[in-house]
């Protein structure tokens, strides 16, 4: 079981009571699931880790030059572990195989024969030149075996089969035509969305796909494409394209939909605040002294507010003036409205709900990462092994280095 380290949480493996994931440990909901992870840089190792978190047993397969964000560093955790690829490779052994060989294909295949889940990221027909064709070798020698194929843009159509990077995504998908300011114009969102959203979907949609399987004993395969989820997440902003016609364009802090939801300037420091109706607007504007504000008839509704964000904001900002951000954002968080300050990664890490919340894996070795957000209450999220050298596969009949 998990153990508490002044609020951080510490797997079995790393204070030397258990054995690696995947050993037999009987612990996690996917205990005996099987996961043979071909995938590289940052979809496809976040959906695998999501299952090895919980479970699963996850062999990482790299290709003789290794998975490339071993090398993504400075920082490095260990000589050829870069902490960008420590952040999602928890959990997993690793084994080297070269599939451009007969040998390193015979081994995938004697992997695959226990397995229950593939996860690949290779760019589409790449399977089939090597000769494991998905449907004609993978599908007819493993009819139980799910198959996670996660693409940039799919197989087909107009831009079927191209590369696909987390940042080309966002560009191609909207999303960064609504990030930013007016004055700054598109800009990239700070973190790999695309990339982590798509591991989401793969995940859900192997946990889907094996539920069936309990039903109709067939595997089936399953696709997450980088483009396809970038879509998925432009919320609002395309229902409101749908609804009006009107292009979405950049709108810095400010909710296209509701207002006040903003960052707003107080005596001291910025402010989030997202006022979601009414009665929220209505506490606001009591503590900090205006409860005449939600009687204006610019400001008596959402709708009203929304038009006239830009004299709500003036309104507010002299409001707030007088007083501290931190102050003032426990006062209306303790009236109950939604409002949080802007804190920095340090900031985070130090915040002392983070640590109640469990949301920190820390092991002796020096590994630290950000815990599973899914909470279960009977087979909970455990930390076992750090992100593996490579080739590090201790229970592979090749030894110590198994690469083929």
């Amino acid at each position: 079981m998990n153990a508490m380290v002044d609020g951080a949480v510490t797997g079995p493996g790393a204070v030397g009571e258990g054995s690696g994931a995947g050993a037999g440990s009987g612990w996690g909901a996917l205990q005996g699931t099987v996961v043979v992870d071909l995938s590289r840089v940052l979809g496809g190792p976040y959906c695998t880790q999501i299952l090895a978190d919980h479970g699963a047993t996850v062999i990482k397969i790299e290709p003789p030059a290794g998975d490339e964000t071993r090398s993504w560093g400075p920082p490095n955790l260990f000589e050829d572990v870069s902490w960008y690829f420590a952040g999602a490779n928890r959990n997993k052994t690793s084994m080297t195989l070269d599939l451009r060989t007969d040998a390193g294909r015979e081994m995938l295949l004697e992997l695959l024969a226990d397995a229950d889940v593939l996860v690949e990221n290779f760019k589409p027909g790449s399977l089939t030149r090597w000769g494991l064709d998905p449907e004609e070798v993978l599908a007819a020698r493993f009819p139980r075996l799910v198959h996670c194929s996660i693409t940039g843009f799919g197989e087909d159509g107009p831009l079927g089969g191209l590369p696909g990077y987390d940042a080309v995504v966002q560009a191609m998908a909207g999303l960064m035509s609504v990030n930013g300011t007016p004055e700054s114009g598109p800009t990239r969102i700070g973190m790999p969305v695309v990339d982590m959203v798509t591991g989401l979907n793969a995940a859900i949609g192997i946990l889907m796909a094996l539920h069936e399987r309990a039903r109709s004993g067939r595997g089936q395969r399953v696709e997450s494409a980088l483009f396809d989820c970038g879509l998925s997440v432009m919320h609002p902003h395309l229902p409101n394209h749908f609804g009006t016609g009107a292009v979405p364009a950049p709108t810095g802090n400010d909710h296209p939909n509701i207002a006040p939801y903003s960052t707003y300037a107080t005596g001291d420091g910025d402010l989030f605040i997202t006022v979601g109706n009414d009665r929220q607007f209505a506490r606001l504007c009591e503590e900090v002294g205006r409860g005449e504000l939600p009687a204006d008839p610019r400001f008596s509704s959402n709708p009203q507010r929304s038009m006239h964000r830009d004299e709500l904001r003036a309104e507010l900002e002299a409001a707030f003036a007088t007083r501290g951000a931190e102050e003032l954002g426990a006062a209306l968080m303790a009236a109950g409205v939604p409002c949080g300050p802007i804190l920095s990664a340090d900031q985070v890490v130090a915040h002392p709900h983070t640590r109640h919340r469990g949301m920190l894996v820390e092991m002796e070795n020096g590994y630290r990462g950000i815990a599973s957000p899914v909470k279960l209450s009977r087979t909970p999220a455990e930390y076992h092994t750090p992100p593996p050298p490579q080739g590090a596969d201790p229970t592979s009949s090749q030894g110590a280095d198994p690469t083929v």
